[in-house]
């Protein structure tokens, strides 16, 4: 996710010349307003003459009545579209599964990859005749400019510790407000109620740890699982205090004691290549982990690194928590 370095894009007389040519031959057709393109009327909603001004990250965005071919470019953008009920017309693909997370796989069939976050497809984006595009300033601003000649583009200023935030601007800019507003407020709730149940159980100290290729993380502070750990009351072991405003923890082996605790959960960023499934059981295998309390006490879990971290949505979030319930043994 952040740690993926954003690639330079750069804007072509082709896609000038496309974008042209989506304007002139948009004139008169029927709307598209389905992931499959079929041709359609649109809805009464969407040809309203309303004008609904949304600001965002890159300024002032003027959307006509509620967008229904949307083109996201985001994970976590995809997610609160998928819990508003829109299923886009385009979205970059998940940064792990072919193309999507096995979580929305099923809610996303029909859908126009275009893409990822940090190289989306502007032909392709362009080709698809969007009425709104969703996006992130710290992806995709150098293209910000292209994509809003193809329709009015909503931006999102960062990823980190941001998604209910970002989902409230995705709730106004699709004209959804007060759905937006029940959905996280549900959340909210839910975290509330198991902070309210668990009571001493929330004493236990907990651990998270990544795997990736080369890499082994502690993750902490404002990360997806640091945001949700801190409303839902779970704290880190002793050893971690330290790190209070650190966002993750590169570790070696050597350093493999300091994810002690009472509970530890652990996920891998696997991207196909194996090499973090291989950092993963070099690191297990290590005599240091396997002489951690919470190995020897069957407390070290493994868990989906797509919810817990890398989808970074509202969908991914509440799995998340379902699982915590589970897990804590706690009355749904």
């Amino acid at each position: 996710m952040l740690h993926l370095l954003k690639k330079k894009l750069t804007w072509t007389a082709a896609t000038a010349l496309l974008a042209l040519a989506v304007i002139v031959s948009g004139c008169g057709q029927p709307a598209k307003n389905n992931a499959n393109g079929a041709d359609t009327e649109p809805s009464g909603e969407s040809q309203s003459s309303d004008v609904r001004k949304v600001t965002h990250a890159m300024g002032e965005a003027e959307i006509k009545g509620n967008p229904v071919r949307i083109v996201v470019l985001t994970n976590e953008g995809t997610e609160a579209l998928l819990a508003l009920g829109i299923k886009p017309v385009g979205a970059v693909k998940s940064w792990t599964g072919d193309p999507w997370y096995d979580h929305i796989k099923a809610d996303m069939e029909g859908v126009t990859v275009v893409g990822d976050e940090s190289q989306p497809n502007l032909e392709l984006i362009a080709s698809l005749k969007p009425d709104l595009i969703i996006g992130n300033k710290l992806r995709q601003e150098e293209v910000y400019e292209q994509l809003k000649a193809f329709a009015p583009t909503v931006f999102s200023e960062t990823l980190r510790g941001a998604w209910q935030s970002n989902f409230k601007l995705y709730a106004e800019a699709v004209g959804k407000v007060e759905e937006g507003d029940k959905i996280i407020a549900d959340y909210d709730a839910r975290t509330a109620d198991f902070k309210g149940k668990a009571g001493d159980k929330l004493n236990q100290k907990v651990s998270v740890v990544r795997f990736m290729a080369g890499k082994t993380r502690i993750y902490l502070g404002d990360t997806f699982t640091g945001l949700a750990f801190s409303k839902l009351g779970i704290t880190r072991p002793d050893s971690q205090k330290g790190y209070k405003d650190t966002f993750v923890e590169e570790i070696t082996k050597e350093r493999i004691p300091e994810v002690d605790a009472d509970m530890l959960f652990y996920f891998t960023y696997e991207t196909g290549d194996g090499k973090a499934t291989q950092m993963e059981e070099e690191m297990m295998k290590d005599p240091l982990w396997q002489s951690l309390n919470v190995v020897k006490n069957n407390k070290a879990i493994r868990v989906n690194d797509a919810i817990w971290n890398t989808a970074g949505g509202v969908i991914a979030a509440n799995l998340m928590l379902d699982e915590l319930y589970d897990i804590y043994e706690i009355a749904k």
